[in-house]
């Protein structure tokens, strides 16, 4: 038992960054972040013992991270429905102000991810991550070809947002 948990705790501090961007990308919140990052390594740790090494290990943390995160992110919408709502300003401010990141368009590009539906999250956090269509493909659990289509879209709804802020700011 002392040797699987060195095992498992080895394994979260090599991909403690996989876990972070994900829960960053699906919590705005705080408290909520850490939740969910701890709902990730029960989960890792439970399943620890039904790990497929046809896989890749970093295959097998994605999906389940994101599988629990798309979960935890319904759940808590519904939750979160039934309380008073931040102003748009005042979210915005909330994001851009965590300290995650320096670059300003790296805290706009995470807004708008956020803004994304949860299986688009996922593919755009994998693409970023520098995953291959394949990789992509078995993590979520669709084809690569249906990867790559929506990646390009994903690609083009992101530019469009960058391109109508950009045209915000000029008119400005």
């Amino acid at each position: 038992m002392e040797r699987k948990k060195d095992i498992f705790l080895n394994i979260i501090e090599r991909h403690k960054r996989i876990i972070y961007k994900i829960t960053n990308a699906y919590c705005k919140d705080e408290v909520d972040r850490q939740d969910l990052i701890q709902e990730i390594i029960l989960q890792l740790w439970l399943s620890l013992d039904k790990y497929d090494k046809a896989y890749s290990l970093t295959t097998w943390i994605y999906r389940i991270a994101l599988n629990i995160s798309i979960s935890f992110y319904r759940k808590n919408r519904t939750r979160k429905e039934h309380n008073t709502q931040l102003t748009p300003t005042l979210e915005s401010y909330l994001v851009a102000s965590e300290p995650y990141s320096e670059n300003p368009d790296l805290i706009i590009l995470q807004g708008f991810i956020h803004e994304l539906r949860e299986i688009d999250k996922a593919l755009i956090l994998l693409y970023l991550d520098g995953l291959s269509q394949k990789e992509i493909a078995e993590i979520v659990g669709i084809t690569a070809t249906n990867v790559g289509s929506k990646l390009s879209r994903i690609k083009h709804k992101l530019r469009q947002k960058f391109q109508s802020l950009k045209q915000q700011n000029y008119e400005g």
